[in-house]
């Protein structure tokens, strides 16, 4: 075989890979406008209390057992954003979504949107939230040169 014959190969083989990840993302995205649709008729604003905040396996984190056992198998590995609250006499554990998740403050009280067990936004009952402070990530050669010098 030439050098010629094994690029194509090689090309084909790629072009193959794009294809079917491009049908495969249009698939999930599609899955993902319709549950975001589903979440956005279940939404309800609801004033809880935070406790605690954490970045927790699934199996870690005290959600109920019908919700680890219809979770992915790949996601149960993973950590997730888990929130502790008290919903008026009930202390809830919650799913937080990723982006609201560092804005939520600990203990103190908040109007939180809910769908089912997953925390959508946050706002603060009394005056606005606190934002947290951003911090700047570390190029990967600058955190070499800090520990060689």
């Amino acid at each position: 075989m030439s050098v010629t014959n094994i690029l194509i190969i090689i090309l084909l083989v790629l072009v193959v890979a794009l294809a079917v990840l491009y049908f495969l993302g249009r698939r999930l995205q599609k899955r993902q406008a319709e549950q975001q649709v589903q979440m956005e008729a279940a939404k309800q604003t609801v004033t809880m209390l935070i406790i605690d905040k954490k970045m927790m396996k699934l199996k870690e984190s005290g959600l109920p057992q019908m919700v680890i056992d219809q979770t992915p198998k790949l996601m149960r590995r993973s950590k997730l954003p888990i929130v502790k609250a008290k919903v008026g006499p009930r202390i809830m554990t919650m799913v937080a979504d990723a982006s609201i998740f560092e804005s939520i403050p600990v203990k103190k009280e908040v109007k939180a949107t809910v769908s089912g067990i997953y925390i959508t936004a946050v706002k603060g009952v009394r005056g606005p939230l606190e934002q947290p402070a951003q911090k700047k990530k570390k190029g990967f050669f600058s955190r070499f040169r800090k520990s060689a010098s």
